[in-house]
Order: C-alpha cells, then structure tokens, then sequence
C-alpha cells in the first residue's frame, strides 16, 4: 500500500518545482505520471522509478564541489541516495550527505529560503544492481544546494563510498551538467 502522505508531499513539492524552478523543457512526465497512478514512490522497489535525494554541495565561493567517489556506479558523484523519511526532502538530501562524507557544518544554499523546493529535479536511468534483484531503472532525484567550508574535514563512508573530496566547480558538467549553468553567485 502507497503511502498517501508522500505521495501529496511529492506532488505539492512536482508542482511547486515545475511553477517556479523548472526550465522550458522539464515537463518531468515520468514522475508526475507515477504520482497520478499513485505509486509508492518513497520505496526502493518500485519501478519504473522512485524517488532519491542528494545534495550539490558548493564552496561559499563557489569554486568548488564535494564530490564522493561512487563503489558500485565506479565514479565521482554528488551525495546522495534513496529517500529515507524526513520532514522535509531536503533533510534527506542532508542526511546523505553527512553520512557519506562526514562533513560537519553544512547547510541549505540561501536560495531555498528553507522551503522544500529542490535547485533540481533530475529523472535519470540508473542500472541497477543485480545483487539486490533490481533491474535496470528510473531515479526521480530532488537535489538540493548546500554550502560547506571546503577546509571542514572528510572521511568517506566506505561501504558505498571510495573517496570524498572537494574538485573545482567545472567537475559539476559531467557530474550534474543541467545545475552548472543554474549555481547562483558567490555568497
């Protein structure tokens, strides 16, 4: 059985998104068609996609991005990973982060001016993991911009996580390539 908070969560948060974010082209179909069929979007095992949170973290300056170097996927991408309830989504996206990089002292960009509308919304095609059973599929990301002290310590999560390190801002064109041109100026 779907969880019917969620699902008014997420189209509340869909709509808002696409009223006041979202560029021309980001009708995000496939999400907004699984909300109206009412599909249990906050679980894992639902296909073809269900929703993930993760965190674009940025220098105050800008200049730089901690990025986390991904075991099963082999390469360097933001924080993050599949929903796990919270008040909000982008606690989710925070508890990720903090969990696979141990860095203290992050917070929310002021360009959400604490509202739970992401900087991005990215449908993608992830391919699974046979270990878990799971087939090729949809990941419905909300990602959230947040700040940290690049001088803060890391420590990487080692189960997923190889490496957590900081990489110029440029890195974001292959890691994120819609949030590059989007980054607000320097704080």
């Amino acid at each position: 059985m779907h969880n019917i908070g969620f699902l008014a969560r997420i189209a509340a948060v869909v709509s808002d998104y696409r009223a006041n974010a979202a560029g021309p082209h980001e009708h995000l179909s496939l999400l907004r068609w699984q909300i109206d069929q009412g599909h249990a979007l906050d679980s894992r095992e639902t296909y073809p996609g269900h929703v993930t949170t993760s965190a674009l973290i940025v220098s105050p300056d800008m200049r730089r991005t901690l990025l986390i170097d991904h075991k099963t996927l082999k390469r360097w991408l933001q924080p993050g990973g599949h929903y796990e309830p919270a008040d909000r989504f982008w606690q989710s996206a925070l508890r990720e982060a903090v969990e696979e990089t141990a860095i203290e002292g992050l917070r929310l960009h002021p360009l959400h001016a604490e509202k739970d509308r992401p900087f991005l919304i990215d449908s993608h095609d992830v391919p699974g993991k046979a270990s878990r059973g799971e087939t090729p599929h949809v990941h419905h990301d909300l990602q959230y911009l947040f700040v940290a002290d690049p001088e803060r310590p890391l420590m990487a999560q080692l189960d997923e996580v190889a490496a957590a390190r900081w990489h110029p801002i440029d890195a974001l064109a292959d890691v994120a390539p819609r949030a590059l041109p989007r980054l607000p100026p320097p704080l």
